[in-house]
């Protein structure tokens, strides 16, 4: 009787050991050496690049909380707000940017972007009826998870196709500056450096009101010092004229790695993702 409740008392302890060892794969790391970096936005954001065996590739220092809201080494698809068609977005890229500028940290993504979703939606209590979610009270959600294990740096932004037209994009500006404050608020954050990149070329050409995003972005950055953005010039689109291809996203996240290192007086060495 007494060994079978040793027997018993060991596999609990075993147990408990996996299920810690599953929800904390950082042991031991401190809560100020984990960079948290929210991803948020639409399609281009969550990525629809075509997946490779490089995107596929693990950093041994980048994670991403996974749809179960638990850490995993971070590959593509980080993403699945469209898991039929999501791919390589520019998040991978620059979390192992981030990572190889600073040895002493681990890089923490938190993938929330939803495909299609317009500014408009990302606020609370907002319903995004395409995907059925509440994309900024999902997003605040899995922040407010993450955060209990590490600490936010800054905002990945990519978003505003949707908001491309003559009805949306002139609010946009002000939807844009609403969400960086109510973000930083929510996330209890004040001085959270927020970065948004710019519609593709392919896009901007066919699309005239796609000025209003690309404005917007500029003057917000214009006006508050942690704000900034990054071009997608020269950057080339899928068949679709509106995604990234692969190599597209990840020199995207490129840029907004070099752009956040500026803020953070890093700098970025070796521009390989």
């Amino acid at each position: 009787m007494r060994s079978r409740f040793f027997f018993t008392l060991l596999l609990l302890g075993v147990l408990a050991g996996a299920t810690w060892a599953q929800e904390n794969p950082l042991p031991g790391v401190q809560k100020d050496a984990f960079h948290l970096y929210l991803l948020a936005g639409q399609s281009n954001m969550a990525g629809r690049g075509v997946l490779t065996e490089q995107d596929k590739t693990a950093h041994p220092r980048v994670f991403a909380l996974n749809r179960e809201n638990r850490w995993v080494p971070a590959v593509e698809p980080l993403h699945f707000d469209k898991p039929a068609i999501v791919g390589v977005g520019p998040g991978l890229a620059f979390g192992k940017a981030m990572a190889e500028a600073d040895p002493n940290v681990i890089v923490g993504l938190v993938p929330c972007a939803v495909g299609g979703s317009p500014i408009s939606v990302w606020r609370p209590q907002a319903h995004y009826p395409a995907t059925g979610v509440h994309p900024y009270d999902d997003a605040i959600a899995r922040c407010r998870i993450a955060g209990q294990r590490g600490v936010f740096k800054g905002v990945l932004w990519h978003q505003g196709e949707s908001d491309s037209n003559a009805e949306d994009g002139p609010l946009y500006a002000q939807r844009l500056t609403e969400l960086i404050r109510r973000l930083r608020q929510d996330l209890s954050a004040p001085d959270l450096l927020f970065v948004a990149g710019t519609p593709a070329d392919a896009f901007i050409a066919r699309t005239p009101d796609s000025r209003f995003v690309i404005e917007a972005i500029r003057a917000a950055a214009k006006v508050d010092e942690r704000v900034f953005w990054v071009s997608a010039a020269g950057l080339a689109c899928k068949d679709d004229q509106v995604h990234f291809n692969t190599e597209a996203a990840r020199t995207l996240g490129l840029r907004y790695a070099q752009a956040m290192l500026r803020r953070q007086n890093l700098t970025l060495d070796d521009p390989r993702p």
